[in-house]
């Protein structure tokens, strides 16, 4: 009846919750004491509830109870079976009150919030970079030099999963990403989109110096030098300098005397 009238006779003496029935307050008064009476007997690990110790036990025996019915996936947790859900329906609950972007989990509107505050709450402790995410450890790869993911077919290895993932379609050959307007398809989602500036006209990219805009950013690094002047590839024969490393690369054949461009006519005749 308590949950009509809306009574609430145990309360905690500690702070001001109150509860309307006795176990609740018992489970409850284990936040501020830290007991954790409901144990694990194939680890270390205790809870201070015993569901909570139901569904850990789970990542021992393997079981998972709760099955998708629209494909084959089943998860440990009954919240893990709901999240996946929206994968079917498409549900975006969770929605951004500064942007018209929504999610399908909390933690990912979570995430994305950090955008608006620019909270970056993951700190590299050996230099000052900070993240958003705690995908940071991905960043912790370059000081460590770890690349634990690695191609089966040659030796190659690399530091991120996506990046192991793009240089599997050098050997199959994948080309997942096609353009609408034409037959061109690209192994890289931004190869396409670079590749639909072709179609659109956009320039993206506009030198704040003069009126000039690109459709890439290398093409605006490129051009920016024109401005500042800087030459940052340099010969190791000579003092000569370039802008662009193809015009290093035409200066390096004045040393090496190569002459890679034939004529087909000459040797015919």
């Amino acid at each position: 009846m308590r949950t009509h009238s809306g009574e609430r006779p145990y309360s905690c003496e500690q702070c001001k919750l109150s509860f309307s029935q006795k176990p609740h307050l018992v489970r409850h008064m284990r936040t501020h004491s830290g007991e954790r009476p409901y144990s694990c007997e194939q680890c270390k690990l205790s809870f201070s509830q015993k569901p909570h110790l139901v569904r850990h036990m789970r990542t021992h025996s393997g079981e998972r109870p709760y099955s998708c019915e629209q494909c084959k996936h089943s998860f440990s947790q009954k919240p893990h079976l709901v999240r996946h859900m929206r994968t079917h329906s498409g549900e975006r609950p969770y929605s951004c009150e500064q942007c018209k972007h929504s999610f399908s989990q909390k933690s990912s509107l979570v995430t994305h919030m950090r955008t608006h505050s620019g909270e970056r709450p993951y700190s590299c402790e050996q230099c000052k970079h900070s993240f958003s995410q705690k995908s940071h450890v991905r960043h912790m790869r370059t000081h460590s030099g770890e690349r634990p993911y690695s191609c089966e077919q040659c030796k190659l290895s690399f530091s991120q999963k996506p990046h192991l993932v793009r240089h599997m379609r050098t050997h199959s050959g994948e080309r997942p990403y096609s353009c609408e307007q034409c037959k061109l398809s690209f192994s890289q989602k931004p190869h396409l989109v670079r590749h639909m500036r072709t179609h659109s006209g956009e320039r993206p990219y506009s030198c704040e110096q003069c009126k000039h805009s690109f459709s890439q950013k290398p093409h605006l690094v490129r051009h920016m030098r024109t401005h500042s002047g800087e030459r940052p590839y340099s010969c190791e024969q000579c003092k000569h300098s370039f802008s662009q490393k193809p015009h290093l690369v035409r200066h390096m054949r004045t040393h090496s005397g190569e002459r890679p461009y034939s004529c087909e006519q000459y040797y015919l005749d």
